[in-house]
């Protein structure tokens, strides 16, 4: 299983981005996938998940301002940005798990078997 996250990029705030998760060697069968991020000097929190059946979960930071669908055709996650203010700069990673998370559990990162590289967004003031 491999994933393969791109998209990131500089922006000014107010502006969007879409981040993509290419999944290799994945069945949209039974899955977890999401999005965790890391920024500069802080620890790694969850941003969005989404599961098999389910609706998709955000964190309160970004509640409203992103969202996240899946496109089974192209194996692939999709997480758009709008809005973006500078705390969004982070690096984001894509993480999938085969199993469907119980909805308790989606913000934890010890759930998620496989994560992608990250790939770095910065948003300018």
């Amino acid at each position: 299983v491999q994933l393969q996250a791109s998209g990131g990029g500089l922006v000014q705030a107010g502006g969007s981005l879409r981040l993509s998760c290419a999944l290799s060697g994945f069945s949209f069968s039974s899955y977890s996938m999401g999005w965790f991020r890391q920024a500069p000097g802080k620890e790694r929190e969850f941003v969005a998940a989404i599961r098999t059946g389910g609706s998709p979960n955000f964190a309160d930071a970004v509640k409203g301002r992103f969202t996240l669908s899946t496109d089974r055709a192209k194996s692939t996650v999709y997480l758009q940005m709008d809005t973006l203010k500078p705390e969004d700069t982070a690096v984001y990673y894509c993480v999938g798990t085969r199993r469907r998370i119980i909805l308790s559990s989606v913000r934890n990162q010890g759930e998620y078997d496989y994560w992608g590289q990250g790939t770095l967004v910065t948003v300018s003031s």
